[in-house]
C-alpha cells in the first residue's frame, strides 16, 4: 500500500474519473451525501475485496473520510492479490480542505465520525446526569464510554462506529443506486 497526496490523486484523475479505479469505502449514507466524482462505493463494513469486480493489475485508489478505513480496505485488497493499492492520505477530508471538487447532497446523513462524537458525548452526558440525580452507579456509563474511546484510539478501531455503520439510516436500500446530486 502506498499513501498518496491530494495532488497525486488529482494528477491520476486528469484523464477523467472513469479511466482509473477509485474506491470509496465509507458507508452508503456518507457516500451519498458527499463523494468524489467517479468513485465507486464499496463500504468497508461489507467489503469482499476478492469479489469487488476490479482489475488487480491496474492501480487502485482507495479513500474514506480521513484515511483510516481506507488503510484497512487497502490491506484487504492486497491480501486479495491487488498489486498497486494507493490510499489518499487524509482521505476525502484532505481533498475538500485542499479546495478540490466533490459531489454533495444537502440534508444527508452525518459522517460516521460525527455520529460517533455525538453518540459518545450524549452517553457521557446522560451517564453523568443520571449519576448525579438518580444513583452514582450511572457514572459507570460515562466511564465505559471513556474507556471505549481510549481503546478506539489505541487500536485504531471503533466498536461504536462499527455499530453505527449498521444502523438503518447508514444503509442504502437493496437495489438503490446513487444518483448525482
Amino acid at each position: 500500500m502506498k499513501k498518496i497526496t491530494v495532488t497525486e490523486l488529482e494528477q491520476a484523475l486528469k484523464g477523467g474519473p472513469s479511466t482509473i479505479q477509485v474506491v470509496d469505502v465509507r458507508e452508503p449514507a456518507e457516500y451519498d451525501s458527499e463523494r468524489l466524482e467517479g468513485a465507486r462505493s464499496l463500504p468497508l463494513s461489507s467489503l469482499r475485496a476478492d469479489q469487488a469486480g476490479l482489475s488487480p493489475q491496474e492501480p487502485l485508489y482507495v479513500l474514506c473520510r480521513s484515511g483510516a478505513r481506507a488503510c484497512q480496505a487497502a490491506e484487504a485488497f492486497e491480501r486479495a492479490g491487488y498489486r498497486d493499492v494507493r490510499v489518499l492520505d487524509g482521505g476525502l477530508r484532505a481533498w475538500v480542505e485542499a479546495g478540490r471538487p466533490v459531489l454533495r447532497r444537502s440534508g444527508g446523513v452525518w459522517s460516521l465520525e460525527r455520529q460517533v462524537r455525538f453518540a459518545a458525548g450524549l452517553l457521557v452526558l446522560i451517564g453523568t446526569a443520571l449519576g448525579l440525580m438518580v444513583h452514582f452507579y450511572w457514572l459507570g456509563l460515562a466511564a465505559f464510554v471513556g474507556a471505549g474511546l481510549v481503546f478506539a484510539a489505541v487500536t485504531d478501531t471503533c466498536g461504536m462506529a462499527m455499530l453505527l455503520a449498521r444502523m438503518p439510516w447508514n444503509q442504502r436500500p437493496a437495489g438503490q443506486t446513487c444518483r448525482r446530486p
